[in-house]
């Protein structure tokens, strides 16, 4: 029974568009921009799906092939693989002039940004720790 239980895997993109809902859920998102080719994005394969499992629903973890997926590589910026983006919710700075006068921030305290932002390999505990920083809960395994 507990042997065939499918394990949390990071979800492969196919298209960019994908990530959207994603982003609607307000979840950080990790996005392993990767290259099938590419032996240093194989060494993260297995850490970027231990993270999936360890942070299940929480966080949303996805790959995305730079070689397969279109626009990819230009619209992150990708220069070499594996490179590594943590996407989540943008903290407006509210000035304090205007906390002073009681104002709230504009709608567009909701826009999605970058986090953070890394090429190359990565420890796991640094990746958690971007992870945890940006909201995301480890699940009792």
């Amino acid at each position: 029974m507990g042997i065939f239980n499918k394990k949390t895997r990071a979800k492969k993109l196919t298209s960019l568009d994908e990530l959207e809902p994603m982003l609607e859920s307000g979840k950080p998102i990790l996005v392993d921009l990767m290259q099938q080719n590419c032996g240093p994005c194989r060494i993260m394969d297995g850490i970027v799906n231990e993270l999936a499992v360890e942070y299940g629903e929480s966080v949303h973890v996805v790959k995305v092939d730079v070689t397969k997926v279109p626009g990819a590589a230009q619209t992150f910026g990708v220069r070499s693989t594996p490179t590594f983006v943590v996407l989540g919710r943008a903290n407006k700075k509210v000035s304090k002039k205007a906390q002073r006068k009681g104002k709230a921030p504009k709608e567009s305290s909701d826009r999605i940004s970058p986090r953070w932002r890394h090429a190359g390999l990565v420890k796991k505990d640094q990746l958690s720790r971007v992870l945890e920083s940006n909201g995301a809960t480890k699940v009792a395994v």
